[in-house]
């Protein structure tokens, strides 16, 4: 009997078709994949788990919104590591239903993140902003139950998706806007040319315990990108420290430092050593001449 086709990898995202995390799926994998709408990020993290999905993709931080809520609490409540890192654009539209002027726009509905990176835009343009579950899901929401004096930010693919009028585009507040992403799935990914790590871990409740953990990777000549805080669950007060640094855990340096750290640390975990993300070439581009 011949072979069946392999069946295509499944790769699911918050929110619904037409999401910028559906977007920085395709820019990642190409026509590839199918894609799988959660509602959650929870819900991502199951259907990986369950075989629903070979792999999710999670928005983690926005260069101009900061990170994204809760994002590293669900990397932190599941095994899924990180297989790769994803860099892209964010561009917004201002969408209507048909028939709707500029003037007309008195409120604007979105995700929160998306209302913070288009604040100025809002402003000037005396419109109110309402927060909504997500960006896509606005377009969509809006063009099912057009209201009046409403519109909606989100990319200018939703508009095409769920046939909405696009009233201004490119109303970011920032050319340089972009989410960081990170895929998940089992296992670890290859090492590529360059590696990035990303962990969390704790520390005890006393003086010079963080200073003493982030000194092992400052004497062993480890790079950190970024470091952040949040707060622990169980223990009011006390925090989670997730940290990204260049290099590959199993190279002999990084090893060293994680295990001096977990020497004086009271827990850590490894969320994934991954190759290190950069934006489209022609992103690269634009940016270049700003």
């Amino acid at each position: 009997m011949p072979d069946k086709p392999a069946r295509k990898p499944v790769v699911a995202f918050q929110g619904v078709h037409g999401a910028n995390s559906e977007q920085a799926i395709r820019q990642h994998y190409g026509n590839s994949v199918d894609t799988l709408p959660c509602d959650t990020f929870t819900d991502i993290f199951k259907a990986v788990e369950s075989g629903s999905a070979t792999y999710g993709m999670l928005p983690v931080e926005n260069s101009l919104a900061g990170a994204v809520a809760n994002s590293y609490e669900v990397l932190m409540d599941y095994d899924l590591r990180i297989q790769a890192e994803v860099v892209f654009r964010v561009r917004y539209s201002l969408l209507a239903a048909p028939g709707t002027a500029l003037t007309d726009v008195k409120r604007a509905m979105s995700h929160p993140q998306a209302l913070a990176q288009c604040a100025r835009y809002l402003t000037r343009r005396n419109i109110e902003p309402v927060a909504w579950f997500d960006t896509a899901g606005s377009a969509r929401d809006l063009a099912a139950h057009p209201e009046a004096n409403t519109a909606a930010i989100a990319p200018p693919l939703a508009g095409k998706l769920y046939h909405l009028e696009t009233l201004e585009q490119g109303i970011e507040d920032e050319s340089f806007n972009y989410t960081r992403f990170f895929v998940v799935g089992h296992g670890d990914p290859q090492p590529g040319e360059r590696n990035k790590t990303s962990i969390v871990f704790a520390v005890y409740d006393r003086a010079g315990a963080l200073y003493n953990c982030l000194g092992e990777f400052a004497t062993r000549n480890i790079n950190m990108n970024k470091i952040e805080s949040r707060p622990r669950r169980n223990k009011p007060w006390q925090y989670h420290f997730y940290v990204d640094f260049d290099g590959h855990f199993t190279e002999p340096h990084c090893e060293a430092a994680l295990m001096a750290v977990l020497r004086q640390a009271s827990m850590l975990k490894i969320l994934g050593s991954y190759p290190v993300g950069s934006p489209p070439e022609e992103e690269n581009g634009d940016r270049s001449k700003s």
